[in-house]
């Protein structure tokens, strides 16, 4: 048995965050963002044994953030150092209490630069779930390649593999989008989305029960649909399954799917039974909206009964 629990892939990001808006200047502190790596710390956090793969770049950025990563139990031995690439910025301003506005600066990025041969190794030394997300390929063509290659080794080898479709509209149109997360669902376990994502994986135009029930024709075991502050609905061969949110004070939601992924795939591996893995899932999420940070707020095993019994504004002493 592999030693791995969950292996991700992606672009590890510098997040640089301020409490006002960027153009008058001010106070910015520094963060490790990008999605797979929340999810993987997600992981961490609660026990489970997670790595991540991908590229740095090879100074003080990159080495920040692999001892982010270390710090948080996350396993690095798969990251590449990239002499020629600088690390991938991400820039968030609080304009007001309940808008954070997000900028980019990752073209030619480190992480964008991944390949093929950055992932044979990881790949190899296996893991019990693989989890990817729609950000990566859509970051380049080498990307691109790299993700649905381990996509397709990994579910030959029968690996449960995960997918966050997680559309980012900067990057790519909905339609290169489509035409390649649609294949690329074909080779995952379970896919993740919101409802307005689903039809990047399934047939265009397709409303979410002809999507899911397509993703569920085509091999996916789960299609986890996330609703926000209305919590989720997973399809399965089964029928439907609904999980309300946990009722929390809204902080910041940036990092909120990210965490429910974790949640739920925390659960798989716990062996949960699909009500059980949404209600972690869905905990998970709360914690991540009610904290400053995309991944910083995520708790602890003994900590997951304190969203869900605990009243708001409580102290526990």
């Amino acid at each position: 048995m592999s030693d791995v629990d969950l292996l991700t892939v992606g672009e590890a990001l510098v997040s640089l965050r301020s409490p006002g808006p960027l153009a008058t200047g001010g106070t910015l502190t520094m963060h490790l963002a990008g999605a797979e790596c929340n999810v993987a710390i997600g992981l961490a956090r609660l026990g489970h044994r997670a790595a991540w793969a991908g590229r740095v770049s090879a100074d003080e950025l990159g080495e920040f953030v692999l001892r982010q990563l270390r710090a948080e139990g996350v396993g690095a031995d798969g990251a590449h150092r990239d002499p020629d690439r600088p690390a991938g910025l991400m820039f968030l301003e609080r304009r007001t209490a309940d808008v954070t506005r997000v900028r980019y600066n990752r073209a030619g990025s480190a992480g964008s630069a991944l390949n093929v041969d950055d992932l044979r190794g990881p790949l190899a030394a296996g893991a019990r779930v693989l989890h990817l997300t729609g950000i990566t390929p859509a970051l380049s063509e080498s990307a691109r390649e790299a993700v649905t290659w381990a996509a397709r080794e990994a579910s030959a080898a029968g690996t449960f593999v995960s997918l966050d479709v997680n559309y980012r509209a900067r990057l790519w149109s909905r339609a290169a989008a489509r035409a390649t997360l649609t294949p690329l669902a074909g080779y995952a376990s379970v896919v993740v989305a919101s409802a307005d994502e689903l039809d990047l994986v399934a047939e265009p135009g397709a409303d979410e029960t002809t999507a899911a029930a397509d993703l569920l024709r085509r091999g996916v075991r789960t299609v986890l649909v996330k609703l926000g502050a209305d919590g989720a609905r997973a399809y399965t061969r089964d029928g439907v399954t609904e999980a309300a949110a946990v009722p929390v004070t809204a902080v910041d939601t940036v990092g909120a799917g990210d965490a429910f992924t974790a949640g739920y795939l925390s659960g798989h591996l716990d062996r949960l039974d699909l009500v059980d893995r949404l209600r972690r899932a869905v905990a998970l999420g709360a914690f991540a909206v009610a904290a400053h940070g995309d991944w910083e707020g995520l708790p602890r095993r003994d900590e997951l009964s304190l969203i869900a019994g605990s009243a708001a504004g409580t102290t526990l002493r």
